[in-house]
């Protein structure tokens, strides 16, 4: 049941996963129906409609792009927390200590979601490339969980994961009404761009990178769908590039265009 009182039918449970594949790419599959309820009933309870299907002919009718960026935001975000899986941000520490030459190092999120793993690369690079010159970009399809990135502030609860050293040199403790939260320093902030990117259309206009993150979300793609966003992405990636998977994904299958190093990470020929 909804908030407003209604089941959702096997029909039109059968239109959202056709809608959400064909706006974001995402595979929803049949476990992820009590999500998609839990999720979108307050949208139905919002607009009064009594079923999903009213809400689906909402959505499709075109006239409210900005009810269908908010359907899109909540089926596609996704928990994220600082450093997560370390040992890529051993592997990125060791990276930029070896390539200290000229030039601008840059490092692409590609699902930043909130924000957490592009300012964790952030305080890497700010750490340890020195003087040299260094950018973060970080992209989602999320616009709600990018307003949340831009911002750089977080729950005290979500910091765990920030080495001590890194807290101290890079963080700030919110007072008065950011009581009880943290807060990027405006100098490393300085560093880390946001923008809306649809990894399963074309994409231009963001430069190219020294290494790309796409970790944990692939998993939500099926096979034609991961194809068709490391392709799109891959004329980003420099040669001699760096690109990151999450630890449950692998590129075996989907790439002949990336050579693997070891599990989850992968480089592009010079």
């Amino acid at each position: 049941m909804t908030d407003s009182g209604s089941p959702i039918t096997d029909q039109e449970f059968a239109l959202f996963q056709r809608l959400i594949y064909r706006l974001a790419g995402i595979s929803l599959s049949d476990a992820k129906r009590i999500l998609l309820v839990g999720r979108l009933g307050r949208r139905l309870a919002h607009h009064g409609f009594a079923t999903y299907t009213q809400y689906y002919r909402l959505l499709a009718s075109g006239q409210d792009p900005d009810e269908v960026q908010q359907m899109v935001d909540l089926l596609t975000t996704n928990e994220t927390y600082f450093f997560r899986e370390p040992q890529h941000f051993d592997f990125l520490r060791n990276l930029v200590e070896e390539q200290r030459g000229p030039g601008t190092f840059r490092i692409w999120s590609g699902a930043s979601s909130s924000g957490e793993e592009a300012y964790s690369m952030a305080m890497v690079l700010a750490e340890h490339r020195g003087a040299g010159a260094w950018e973060v970009f970080g992209s989602d399809i999320s616009l709600t969980v990018l307003a949340r990135a831009q911002a750089g502030v977080y729950s005290q609860e979500r910091i765990s994961g920030i080495p001590q050293a890194y807290l101290r040199k890079y963080c700030l403790k919110g007072v008065r009404s950011q009581e009880g939260r943290l807060l990027i320093d405006s100098r490393l902030k300085q560093h880390v761009s946001f923008a809306q990117v649809n990894l399963t259309l074309p994409i231009s206009g963001v430069g190219d990178f020294d290494v790309i993150f796409l970790r944990n979300v692939m998993i939500y793609f099926d096979a034609e769908t991961k194809r068709k966003v490391i392709e799109n992405m891959l004329p980003c990636l420099k040669p001699g590039g760096y690109f990151v998977v999450g630890h449950s994904e692998s590129l075996n299958g989907i790439t002949d265009r990336l050579t693997g190093l070891k599990p989850t990470i992968y480089q592009k020929p010079r």
